[in-house]
């Protein structure tokens, strides 16, 4: 590791200490020793950092549900970490730190509006996932959106009760974004526009009952997309993105300010639509100030044109190539009845790493 690196997660180290007001330091639970006991012992409500009272309320309140919130952290950031994996900035975390994304989400940037959409999209649709396999003594089933059943077929299962996982997000994600001020503005924009992603895309899930798969019964219930698809939504929203402003207005409360879309010439922003009112650093280069780590030693396509390929991750400095060795399975027969067995091959691959 050079002394450059080195120097750059000292800075970042140390600068776990701040607050950091562009995003909530909460999330660190789903990375921490919390995440495993929450259900265990309530008395860690008090130890989760950056919760706001009403937060801790909620927590202590209803404790049977946080540990499906701590998951759907989680399941945020994994989400994240794949879509970004080809780019400059792959969402990297840091341990031991509350502010686990380091300063890169200080700023109000296209990355932080997909952070915050896909967070509170992964809570919403664990918690949806956890009613529906029974976890909660709070919540179960939907019964509510049924109607009457189509034809050859009948209404059966569990249908998944997404607007209770989309009010618990909207209750605990959003009841620290009360400032009147334009960080908090877009942070609800876009928490909402990932949970709206859950509501828009939940389907008909059906199951065929009968001799030899005959289905001479189909049973049917409302399920959540996968989460997978929530994320892919989601990046093509970061791609296009509407680059706001900033305005101040004088109310009886005093000054507030909101977001008016940049360009008037573009179609203003739905509620399903991402926000941003700052740019982002070209991400290139180590830089403990934005929270850059760089792309050197990342691994790049050679192959490729797009922004996973070597030119474009490595930002014009080249790259080196080293061949590796791997052990795989090979030669696999399949045998009656019924294994597989398989060969161990070494094959050799080259491998392209940014400069």
């Amino acid at each position: 590791m050079d002394l450059y690196l080195i120097g750059y997660l000292a800075c970042v180290w140390l600068s776990g200490s701040r607050v950091h007001g562009g995003y909530p330091i909460w999330w660190s639970l789903a990375l921490g020793q919390q995440y495993s006991s929450l259900g265990s012992q309530p008395i860690l409500c008090g130890s989760i950092p950056g919760l706001v009272p009403k937060q801790l309320r909620f927590c202590r309140n209803y404790i049977e549900i946080m540990p499906s919130v701590a998951e759907g952290v989680k399941l945020g950031i994994q989400e994240c970490q794949h879509q970004f994996r080809g780019r400059r900035w792959n969402c990297t975390t840091i341990k031991d730190n509350l502010a686990i994304f380091g300063p890169v989400l200080d700023k109000a940037t296209r990355e932080s509006a997909f952070v915050h959409a896909i967070a509170s999209a992964g809570v919403a649709f664990a918690v949806t996932r956890s009613c529906a396999e029974g976890t909660s003594t709070m919540c179960g089933c939907d019964s509510h959106h049924k109607g009457p059943p189509g034809e050859g077929w009948k209404w059966g299962g569990c249908s998944e009760d997404a607007e209770f996982g989309v009010l618990v997000s909207r209750e605990f994600a959003d009841a620290r974004e009360n400032r009147p001020d334009a960080r908090s503005a877009m942070n609800r924009h876009n928490n909402e526009a990932g949970r709206t992603t859950i509501l828009d895309h939940m389907h008909l899930r059906c199951k065929c009952h009968g001799l030899s798969g005959s289905c001479e019964v189909k049973t049917c219930w409302w399920a959540q997309p996968d989460f997978r698809m929530l994320g892919d939504y989601l990046k093509d929203k970061y791609d296009s993105a509407s680059e706001m402003v900033v305005e101040k207005h004088r109310e009886s409360r005093g000054w507030v300010e909101t977001l008016r879309v940049k360009y008037a010439f573009f179609k203003h922003p739905t509620e399903r639509d991402l926000v941003y009112y700052e740019g982002s650093p070209n991400f290139c280069e180590p830089n403990p100030e934005t929270g850059s780590f760089g792309t050197r030693d990342r691994v790049c396509n050679v192959s490729s044109h797009g922004i996973e390929g070597c030119d474009l991750l490595c930002c014009g400095r080249g790259h080196n190539t080293r061949t590796e060795k791997r052990k795989e399975k090979c030669h696999c027969i399949f045998h009656w009845c019924c294994y597989v067995s398989c060969q161990e091959c070494v094959r050799v691959y080259d491998v392209h790493t940014c400069k």
